[in-house]
């Protein structure tokens, strides 16, 4: 039996944000503010004192209700731009 180009499963990745940004349009959905608000959150939490990612999970959890993915995709994001030194 031969196979046509047609009939393989692509091996590109689906088109869209990869990474803690794919779970961006559901944070704003969930949570009612953009993905820039919670970026800009963590990152005055970090100037405050708070800089482990976990801390700061714990943070958006406790204090603004976040469920842990979601959190957890907005510190990684964050603490990345941070390091990047954007």
């Amino acid at each position: 039996m031969t196979t046509t180009p047609g009939d393989r499963l692509s091996t590109q990745p689906a088109a869209g944000p990869t990474g803690p940004a794919s779970y961006f349009p559901s944070i704003e959905k969930n949570y009612g503010r953009p993905v820039d608000h919670w970026i800009g959150l963590v990152r005055e939490q970090q100037a405050a004192g708070t800089v482990r990612h976990g801390e700061l999970v714990t943070w958006l959890k406790t204090e603004h209700g976040m469920g842990h993915g979601h959190a957890n995709a907005v510190v990684a994001h964050t603490l990345g731009l941070v390091k990047a030194g954007v």
